[in-house]
């Protein structure tokens, strides 16, 4: 990237953001302090009102406008795929907004991109993997949780435990939401356990934002989900299985604590890190006729035990029909 493309860059950065540290303009576009450093002066040179300086960070003086932003091809499709994304795997009120926000976007937009938008939009879809049969409800309450973070303030919420099968109404501090396996989750402090829970958001039955402050500050969400994963304990497996049904295993395999695969020829060696061993067990009964445990041998054990209680029931139930 030239100086004029990176000063201009670092222009819509500041106007994204209230604050910008020196810090994160040079990670962002690879670059040393002191190029920053030298790039915002050029900027306040040329008349642009950045206020901040070196060692704290930078903003723009309130009520500096610049004319509407022109987008590229490239970053209008882009915008567009994330379109379709929030339309199937979000709830409603949250794809209205992002569709509405888009709209704006291409307002913007010259003929030429509008035309090229337009075009590829047939193009474009994201489907629902077969071997889930999951449906998003309606609502998943994600803008009222975003508001009581951005805002501070405790939800009251009924949720619908799935290992229960029960309801209960708690008070919760929210931290963040993440989408993993299908589902959206909410990370908050729970004042009910007085512990931070994890909550599927399509079991959230009610969600009210209270006036009530937090109680207390929380980690930001990723340092929170990086703590979580360095206290997990995860156990090392490696299987050999044939390479004809590798191709089955779809998104399965990384829920399983997939890290890399081998072509061996006769077969592929694959290594997981799993947080479970005897759901990893569970799991590789779908295809076990088809491969073999090299590690660890208590694997072997598990597959044994719910391989035999599974005879063990066939057994019965042929007893009981002779």
């Amino acid at each position: 990237m030239n100086r004029i493309d990176r000063l201009s860059a670092i222009l819509i950065q500041l106007q994204s953001r209230k604050l910008v540290k020196a810090q994160d303009i040079a990670e962002k576009f690879s670059i040393s302090l002191r190029t920053v450093y030298r790039d915002v002066h050029a900027l306040q040179e040329a008349g642009v009102p950045v206020i901040g300086e070196a060692g704290t960070g930078y903003s723009l003086m309130e009520g500096y406008k610049l004319p509407p932003v022109m987008f590229n091809r490239q970053e209008a499709a882009a915008l567009l795929t994330a379109s379709k994304f929030m339309q199937s795997k979000t709830d409603a009120s949250s794809s209205q907004y992002y569709s509405s926000a888009l709209d704006k976007i291409k307002a913007v937009l010259r003929y030429t991109e509008k035309d090229h938008i337009e075009e590829i939009e047939k193009h474009i879809a994201v489907l629902q993997h077969p071997s889930f049969q999951y449906q998003a409800p309606a609502e998943l309450h994600l803008q009222s949780i975003l508001k009581t973070i951005a805002e501070a303030v405790v939800a009251d919420i009924a949720y619908a435990s799935i290992e229960k099968n029960e309801t209960t109404h708690r008070k919760i501090e929210p931290v963040g939401i993440y989408y993993l396996g299908n589902h959206w989750h909410l990370i908050a402090f729970c004042k009910l356990r007085n512990d931070y829970r994890n909550f599927r958001t399509d079991r959230i039955k009610k969600f009210i934002c209270t006036d009530e402050p937090f109680t207390k500050k929380h980690p930001p969400l990723q340092e929170f989900i990086n703590k979580t994963s360095a206290q997990r304990e995860v156990i090392k497996v490696i299987i050999d299985v044939e390479p004809g049904i590798v191709k089955y295993f779809g998104e399965q395999k990384y829920y399983n604590g997939f890290v890399k695969e081998e072509n061996r020829g006769d077969y592929v060696r694959m290594t997981f890190l799993s947080g479970s061993l005897e759901g990893f067990a569970r799991w590789f009964m779908l295809f076990g006729d088809r491969a073999k445990i090299v590690e660890p041998i208590e694997l072997n054990d598990l597959v044994t035990s719910i391989a035999e209680n599974i005879l063990k029931k066939i057994e019965e139930t042929q007893m009981l029909l002779t």
